[in-house]
């Protein structure tokens, strides 16, 4: 049986009766049982007639009897499938209406009599939540509506494997002769396995990218390159995930400013119970737990945040901003983007910008100015993202996404020569599970004087180019690899 509880209409919250009377309407309206018991439709008229009389003296206890009466008399269980719950829960109306259903939940695994054998509230972000929006300009109260002593603990996620078999299945329908293991490893690594977007992404693939000029058929669309064109269509149009998941950084401040440290700070945050900023971004599905500390949930998420907090007004009128929009033009040649070109500009504009004005430098600002130059480049045509593994204060892998190809620059703070030569290794082996044979290091030096220039480095197949950018208050080294 499926509730709206947008049908009821927001009078109904007012009271207990009227709440008890729209709920029992929607019931008798959705209940259409194959077999009865006698006592079943005895209770089942009774009910009918105080609805249509509007009896005042129905309430919740007298409601939950009802059901109870009914839903034993039934061949078959009922699941009750609440929609649209997030509206309804400012009611304290609807709150006790959760405690007689907890009330009969526990009391089912004393005699094994319930009302309904499974209930599903949909349009809910977590049961938590719940409990801060009961009368939201009063305190809010810490007790737990559904307090049930079971914790959930089901990972909602798909894993790879699962990944897999769908896209197996899919394989087998369409014989299409696609990479299946290539196409399910990219789908996990930027969803995570976050169903929805697991979901839309193969949709995109499927009915918005096969058949389009540049991917003609199913075959030339399941592969890396069509892949990379349906992150660019997701990022781009507007869904209800997407709108619910912004909002919230409205509505919560201290949540928008803890992602803004993690995106732009590196900052390495410990889960710790009952932080509300950090409880609010695992509910809301934000952030995961990993290894105890907390990181972006998935990619597509963090494209999703730089691209908002990137685009807000005070980030689109600073210098370094409006000096990438002039060069845009020259970054791109025949279809691909000139990375080397990007840094060196970058470093140009930098020092042209602030090489010589006293102005005290955070190491994030380095990060922020880069990521802040890159975005109007390949703003519509290409993303980027951070490798969650080497996000931190020092250092910071930025992988770019530009018309079907991966561009990975590290981004770090100097820290001397042997940190510096051991970074050049790490990078050798991303550039390896990347399968690629260019990166790019950049490298940030706010307190060290170093002779400016470029040099070029071998590493096995790997060609490092190191260059160092110098200014009278900032010592700005760069690094980028070939």
């Amino acid at each position: 049986m499926s509730l709206d509880f947008q049908a009821i209409g927001s009078s109904s919250f007012e009271n207990e009766n009227k709440f008890s009377l729209a709920f029992a309407y929607c019931f008798l309206d959705e209940f259409k049982p194959d077999k009865i018991q006698p006592q079943g439709n005895t209770a089942l008229q009774e009910l009918s007639h105080i609805v249509a009389t509007n009896n005042n003296n129905l309430g919740l206890m007298q409601l939950f009897k009802y059901l109870q009466t009914i839903c034993i008399a039934l061949e078959k269980p009922v699941v009750l499938i609440v929609d649209e719950v997030d509206s309804a829960a400012d009611s304290q109306v609807f709150i006790d209406f959760l405690s007689q259903l907890r009330y009969y939940y526990l009391k089912k695994n004393k005699n094994g009599i319930s009302v309904f054998k499974s209930v599903i509230l949909a349009s809910v972000y977590n049961i938590k939540n719940l409990k801060r929006k009961i009368r939201p300009d009063e305190k809010h109260t810490t007790n737990s509506p559904w307090n049930i002593a079971a914790d959930f603990n089901t990972d909602m996620a798909f894993n790879i494997k699962e990944i897999t078999g769908m896209i197996k299945e899919y394989e087998i329908d369409y014989q299409i002769g696609m990479d299946v293991h290539e196409i399910s490893k990219l789908i996990y690594d930027y969803t995570s396995g976050y169903p929805f977007l697991v979901s839309k992404l193969c949709k995109i693939i499927d009915e918005c990218i096969t058949g389009s000029v540049a991917f003609p058929d199913k075959k030339s669309a399941w592969t890396k390159e069509g892949f990379l064109e349906a992150i660019k269509i997701l990022l781009g149009e507007p869904n209800t995930l997407f709108d619910s998941l912004l909002n919230k950084l409205e509505d919560y401040p201290e949540l928008k400013q803890m992602l803004w440290d993690l995106l732009f700070k590196g900052k390495e945050i410990v889960y710790v119970l009952g932080i509300s900023s950090i409880e609010m971004a695992l509910m809301f599905g934000f952030v995961k737990k990993s290894n105890n500390n907390i990181v972006i949930a998935n990619r597509i998420f963090e494209m999703l945040l730089y691209n908002l907090f990137l685009a807000a007004p005070d980030m689109q009128q600073n210098k370094i901003f409006s000096a990438a929009l002039q060069d845009k033009n020259q970054f791109i040649q025949n279809g691909h983007l000139n990375m080397e070109l990007v840094l060196e500009k970058f470093i140009k504009h930098f020092n042209e910008l602030y090489g010589d004005k006293q102005q005290r430098f955070h190491e994030d600002d380095g990060r922020r100015y880069f990521l802040l130059y890159l975005k109007p480049i390949i703003n519509g045509t290409g993303n980027y993202y951070i490798e969650s593994q080497t996000r931190n204060m020092r250092r910071t892998d930025v992988i770019v996404d530009y018309n079907s190809e991966q561009f990975i620059i590290e981004m770090k703070i100097w820290h001397g020569n042997e940190y510096n030569t051991r970074g050049e290794y790490q990078l050798s082996d991303y550039l390896d599970y990347y399968h690629l044979d260019k990166g790019y290091m950049l490298s940030f030096n706010f307190n060290k004087k170093k002779e400016s220039g470029i040099k070029k480095i071998v590493l096995g197949s790997k060609t490092i180019i190191e260059a160092v950018v110098e200014s009278s208050d900032l010592s700005f080294y760069y690094s980028m690899k070939e």
